[in-house]
C-alpha cells in the first residue's frame, strides 16, 4: 500500500482507496463485520444484502464491502445492497429486510428490526448500539437495533449486544495497527 497508515480508516485517503476498490486500511467497524460473515462462512456472491443506516463511518463503508467486486484488492463480497436507515417508511424497510440473506443494522434505534422482517436462515449482523433504561428495574442496559429475542427464533445467523461487533471492532483496530507497523517497518528498510 502507498501513502501513509491510518489505523482508522476514516480519513479522506482510505476512503478514497476502499471507494475504488483499492487496497487500504479499512475502517474497524466495517472491517469486522466482514471478517464475522467471512468467519462464519456466510455466501455473500450474489446474495441480498440490507445495511440499515447511513452513517459516513460504519454503514457507507460495510455497504461498498458488501457490493464491491470481490476480484479487486478489497477483496470485497459481491453482495447485491440496499441501502435503508431510520427514516425509511417501515413498510418499506420490511419489504426490503424480508428479501435480505444478510441484514446490517446500525442506526442506534433499539428494536427497529423485528421478528416479522427477518427471512427465515438470513444472517443479522446488529452494529447498533444504545443505552436504554430498564422499566422494570430501573437499571440501564445496552441493546441493539434488533429484538434479539424473537428474531433469534427464525434467523440462521445474529449478533448480540453487546459482545458480537463490538469486540470485533476492537480486535480490527489492532489488525490495522499491526499492519500498519510492519507497513512502516517496511518503508524504513527501503530507505
Amino acid at each position: 500500500m502507498t501513502g501513509k497508515n491510518y489505523v482508522d480508516g476514516f480519513n479522506v485517503f482510505n476512503v478514497g482507496r476502499m471507494c475504488l476498490d483499492m487496497n487500504s486500511m479499512i475502517p474497524a467497524t466495517p472491517l469486522g463485520v466482514i471478517e464475522l460473515i467471512k468467519r462464519a462462512g456466510i455466501e455473500t456472491f450474489g446474495k441480498n444484502a440490507v445495511v440499515v443506516g447511513r452513517s459516513k463511518n460504519v454503514s457507507m463503508p460495510i455497504a461498498m464491502l458488501m457490493h464491491a467486486d470481490g476480484r479487486n484488492e478489497t477483496n470485497a463480497m459481491d453482495a447485491t445492497v440496499t441501502i435503508c436507515h431510520r427514516f425509511t417508511p417501515p413498510k418499506e424497510l420490511a419489504k426490503y429486510c424480508s428479501m435480505a440473506d444478510i441484514i446490517i443494522t446500525a442506526t442506534g434505534v433499539p428494536g427497529l428490526i423485528t421478528k416479522e422482517m427477518v427471512k427465515p436462515g438470513a444472517c443479522v449482523i446488529d452494529v447498533g448500539i444504545t443505552r436504554i433504561t430498564d422499566p422494570n428495574t430501573g437499571k440501564t442496559k445496552l441493546v441493539g437495533d434488533v429484538d434479539y429475542d424473537e428474531v433469534r427464533q427464525v434467523a440462521g445467523y445474529i449478533t448480540p449486544v453487546p459482545g458480537g461487533v463490538g469486540p470485533m471492532t476492537v480486535a480490527m483496530l489492532m489488525h490495522n495497527t499491526f499492519t500498519a507497523a510492519k507497513n512502516l517497518a517496511a518503508a524504513s528498510t527501503k530507505s
